[in-house]
Parts: structure tokens; sequence; C-alpha cells
């Protein structure tokens, strides 16, 4: 395993100073144009060249007719041009001296018959070359860190912690929205396609050792070098967890995999094997993907499987208590100290069970401070499950008895949500135990989003809280054991 990202052939692809784009134009409607457009729409900060056969510019860009004539030697190529010519572009590339490139055509493996000679053609150009690329089939990469995204669709959000590596191109691009709802976002995503030259155990790699990069995400159909990925999987899960997202184990899913990147994928439970063998954890569905990486990227490690849920209606608590027996997670007593620590907090009519049901306030500040320092400082307790519960509304009303002016108490009530986040975060950095948070309520409420920017995860059901704290049980397992 390399020790430094500068050692991977990925990081100059991750990190180009220079690229020369082939298939863009001034057409609007044409692929090539719309990977332009989402560099420029990131404001990536290096040069770049257009090479257009007839254009002297594109897209407001100075265009040049060969790569032979660009005034110097770019970092990436990017090749979006009909599958016939690809071959020859990249064999002008490698005589300029480009050894990166991203080939984002398709008509390759995947369609069979010519297309695969294609391909074999297009790999030995490469290795006449020295060249390392990605695809072709596929679109690219996107880094916001470094404000690069070579996807067709812009990017949206800001630079987060998941790395991604996936045999799905449009699947990249679409998460971007998702995870910015979420206040989540990539490191780094790479769309492999049909893995000529370089595949998704090269990309884990260098996730593997990206500083940007806290938890590494994979959407796969099917694994050429399995005995690589597991080796490489267990050096890394001691320091960062890798989540995998497998779509091939049913027949529906092998076929669909073949007939979009010509992957060949296996049995479902030779998969499943694999992933326990080197400590990956598994994702049944693409949302429980990244409900896994937004807990294990965000929060510390669980010293073990003993949840306290704190709420303050009976409903979502046994709600709650349901799945998180469904996960196998346990919801212990809670100690004597901490019962008689809430007796001064709580309403005689509270529940000092577990979960503990708070029923109403004295002081609905309490919530988000004394109560849960108590719950979280529990020595019975290994993870904090909360119900959140805060209308903006009525924290607004509450604001406005203060004598805020009417004009002020938006901006006063945003405030003090965010207060309690902070908070939230600061009690769950000193206890360093995970909280994770649950509602019924919108997750377009200021305190939700509140908590999220503030990395306190929030799902919008018990259920998915629970599987998501399930996640960092096993992690803390696999992790412990790896060490």
């Amino acid at each position: 395993m390399i020790r430094s990202p500068e050692e991977s052939p990925l990081h100059r692809m991750t990190h180009p100073e220079s690229i020369v784009f082939f298939g863009a134009s001034n057409n609007p409607n044409s692929m090539g144009t719309s990977l332009i457009s989402s560099v420029l729409g990131l404001n990536y900060g290096g040069r770049i060249y257009p090479v257009h056969p007839k254009d002297e510019t594109v897209q407001g860009l100075k265009a040049y007719r060969r790569v032979a004539d660009l005034p110097e030697v770019p970092d990436l190529a990017v090749v979006v041009i009909p599958t016939g010519a690809v071959s020859q572009v990249l064999d002008e590339c490698g005589e300029k001296g480009i050894r990166r490139a991203i080939v984002v055509s398709g008509g390759f493996r995947e369609v069979g018959g010519e297309g695969k000679d294609l391909e074999k053609e297009l790999v030995d150009t490469a290795k006449k070359h020295g060249i390392r690329f990605i695809g072709p089939n596929c679109i690219g990469i996107a880094n916001p860190h470094h404000r690069l995204n070579t996807t067709f669709l812009p990017f949206e959000g800001k630079p987060g912690f998941i790395g991604m590596a996936s045999q799905s191109g449009s699947f990249v691009t679409q998460m971007f929205g998702f995870l910015s709802r979420q206040e989540i976002g990539f490191s780094t995503a790479f769309s492999v396609g049909n893995e000529a030259n370089v595949d998704i155990v090269d990309c884990l790699e260098y996730l593997g050792v990206c500083p940007n990069t806290r938890v590494i995400a994979l959407y796969i159909e099917g694994i050429k070098r399995g005995a690589e990925f597991v080796r490489l999987a267990r050096e890394i899960v001691p320091h960062k967890p890798i989540v995998a997202l497998y779509v091939g184990g049913s027949e529906s899913g092998r076929r669909a995999g073949f007939s979009h990147t010509g992957s060949l994928a296996g049995p479902d439970r030779l998969y499943d094997g694999a992933f326990k063998q080197a400590g990956v954890i598994r994702a049944r569905t693409v949302t429980e993907l990244f409900d896994f990486c937004s807990v294990l990227g965000a929060l510390p490690c669980p010293r073990g499987n003993r949840v306290v849920i704190q709420t303050h209606s009976g409903g979502p608590g046994a709600a709650a208590a349901d799945s998180c027996g469904r996960a196998g997670l346990d919801l212990p007593l809670l100690s004597t100290s901490t019962v008689e620590q809430l007796r001064s907090f709580i309403p005689p009519t509270a529940s000092v069970n577990n979960p503990v049901d708070i029923t109403f306030f004295k002081n609905p500040f309490q919530y988000f401070s004394d109560i849960p320092k108590a719950l979280i400082e529990d020595e019975n307790g290994d993870i904090l499950l909360m119900y959140f519960l805060v209308p903006s509304r009525l924290v607004a009303e509450s604001v406005k008895l203060l004598g805020i002016p009417e004009s002020e108490v938006e901006e006063h009530t945003k405030k003090l949500l965010g207060s309690l986040a902070v908070s939230m975060k600061d009690l769950m950095k000193t206890a360093n135990k995970p909280v994770v948070g649950y509602t019924f309520s919108s997750m377009e409420e200021y305190a939700m989003q509140a908590m999220l920017k503030e990395g306190i995860p929030v799902f919008p059901e018990p259920d998915r809280a629970a599987r998501a704290a399930q996640a960092l049980v096993q992690y803390a397992e696999f992790r412990n054991r790896a060490l």
C-alpha cells in the first residue's frame, strides 16, 4: 500500500494544474461541452486547453487544432469523442508527453463485438506511452477540494469527507445534491467505468491515504482483483472505515451490471464473505451507503453496542427502541447516579427507564444541555440516540417573549438554535461518545439543518438512525479486531 497520495498515479489526475479537453465545443448540447462547463462552473484554478479542429475559441477559451500545438504538456487529458478516434487521440497525447487521461467515451467492451477490440487497442496504446487512464465509459473525477469536476452535472454543495469509487458514472453526479441536503459531501469521487486501466482497487488505495477522506464509499458491480481488494481493505480499515454497496448479487443486478460497464459479478454470498473478511461494512441500499458514511466520517467510535435513547414523547421512544432491538443494539438500564442527576431536571411524570421519556420540560433548553450530558456520561451507555422535535415557530414565539423586535426574531431564533447544535457537538467531543439524532419533523427545519452543519447526523426516522448506529458498532468491532 502506498504511504502518501503523491505516490499514486491518481494524484495528478485529482490535482491537475492543467487540463486538455477533446470533444468540447460551442454546442451547448454536447457531452464534451457539459464537461468543460462543469469544470469552469466550479471555478477550477488551473489552465484549460480545448482542442477543436475548426473553432478558434471554445466556451470563451482559446482553442488549439492539435494537441501538438499546446504551449505546455497538460497534467490531464479529458476525452469524449467518437469511439473509433479515441486510441488515435490517446496516441497523440502520449507523443506530447501526457501521462494521465480520463476517457469518457463509451462504445467499448460494454457493447461487445467490435467494442472489445477497440478497448484492447486503447489499452495497448496507453501501455505504449505509459499512460494511466480512467474509463472508458465513465464521467471521471470530482475533487471539490481542488475545484475539479469533470462530470456532466454542475457540482452542488461543499467539499466533504466521503471518498468514493463508483463503477457507475452518473451515480456520482446524482449524489451531489443528495449529499448536500445532508450537509455532507465528497472529498474525491471517481467514476471508473470499464476499468480498462485504472480499477476500483487503485481508487481504494488512493482514498486510503487521501488526507481529505475520512470514510470510503464503494459502489460495486464486480471486482476483478478480489485478493488485492481484501488485502488492501484490511490495511485501510484500522485507519478509515470502508462502506460498500454491491449491486451484482442478484441475477437482475448481474445482467444490469454487465450491460452497464461489462462487469462480471459474483454470487452475493461470496461478496458478503469477502467484505466481512476485509472489514468492509456492507450497505444494502444507496440510502444506507451514505447514512453509514455520514456517521462513520463524523462521529467517534463507540466502545460497545449499548444505546441510551432520549425522547420527550413515548411513541418516538418506543419506535426507536424497537429499531435498536432489530439492529442488534442493547438498551441498558441507567446507573443509579445518572437517575439521581436526572431527577433535578425532569418532571415527576418522566420515565427514567431506557428510553428516557421527558414528557415535558421544566426548562426546554436543558434538553440540549444538562439532560444529554447526564445520559452521555452514563457508564452503562456507549451511544446516545436523541429524538429532535424543535419547531422553529415555537422557538420564535419564545424569542418574542424576550422583547426582541419583530424584524430581528428570525435572526435571533437561528442563532439560538445554532447555539444548541454547537452545545451538542461540544458535549459529544468532550464525552468522546457518538450522538445520533432522529426526527419525524421536516429535515428542512432550521434546528435539523443546524445539527447537520455541526456534524450531528439526524435521520428522518428511527430505523435509519438505529442502522447507522449499528454501522458504528460494526466498524468499531472490525477496527479492534484488526488492531
